[in-house]
């Protein structure tokens, strides 16, 4: 049985209501979102008991332009949203972090930014 387009993205937010339901980020424990368009990904990490979101990083950011364009595939550019965000997280004193898949499923780009980042030193 295959979905439509409409089908999949309400889907996917059933999915992500669920996964909100127990992903929580502190002061101490940000929660690390990724979500994925077409063409970009985007990251940030996100203290919910303040609802503030701490720093963010994407593929369209300013200093990652140069690396960005460098980058053979979408995946790729996934690793290095990956990557900034760990370098970001940690110069901000983030160890530890929890992470929201967004309802996407652990696989391809969002499996590359998490991998990335973990291998950059955060931990989740």
């Amino acid at each position: 049985m295959s979905l439509n387009k409409n089908e999949k993205a309400v889907a996917r937010l059933r999915k992500k209501k669920h996964i909100r339901k127990t992903v929580f980020g502190t002061a101490e424990r940000p929660r690390l979102v990724v979500y994925k368009s077409l063409k970009h990904i985007y990251a940030q990490l996100v203290n919910d008991a303040n609802q503030k979101t701490i720093t963010g990083v994407s593929s369209l950011s300013a200093q990652l332009t140069d690396e960005v364009a460098k980058a053979k595939n979408k995946v790729a550019v996934a690793e290095i949203v990956g990557n900034s965000i760990a370098k970001k997280a940690l110069d901000l004193n983030f160890e530890k972090v929890v992470f929201d898949r967004n309802g996407y499923i652990y696989h391809g780009r969002i499996k590359a930014v998490a991998e990335a980042a973990r291998d950059s030193g955060l931990k989740f």
